[in-house]
């Protein structure tokens, strides 16, 4: 019997749409943070998933081996970690946009806080 062997991807999906989720349904600012860096982290894991093959190794030539192959395409984990160097930034740029507004209005709900702002405008 040939089974379901696709984990890795299939949590990446479930964590995507927790993601999500959490992206939409919430109005705290810090929670949609969270959802954001979830949705990150799948598909961060999606793309390690897919560029893994069983029996091969890192691209480091050791015994002379050269055959294609031997290794797994570094393209995948290069796209990751580049991905990882960006959204912590993004992240980071997030988190303090959050703070700041936190201390202007005195809130982390979204719809207060665009309430809030409605009323400076029409000051």
């Amino acid at each position: 019997m040939n089974g379901f062997t696709n984990y890795e991807e299939m949590a990446a999906m479930v964590l995507f749409g927790i993601g999500f989720t959490t992206l939409l349904l919430n109005r705290n600012l810090v929670k949609k943070i969270i959802g954001f860096s979830m949705m990150d982290s799948a598909i961060y894991l999606f793309l390690a998933a897919k560029g893994y093959i069983n029996g091969r190794v890192a691209p480091i030539v050791v015994n002379n081996v050269v055959s294609m192959e031997a290794y797994i395409n570094p393209i995948p984990a290069g796209l990751v970690l580049t991905g990882i160097v960006v959204s912590v930034s993004v992240t980071a740029l997030m988190l303090a946009l959050t703070v700041r507004l936190y201390r202007r209005y005195h809130t982390l709900d979204i719809d207060e806080i665009t309430a809030l702002c409605r009323k400076e405008d029409d000051t």
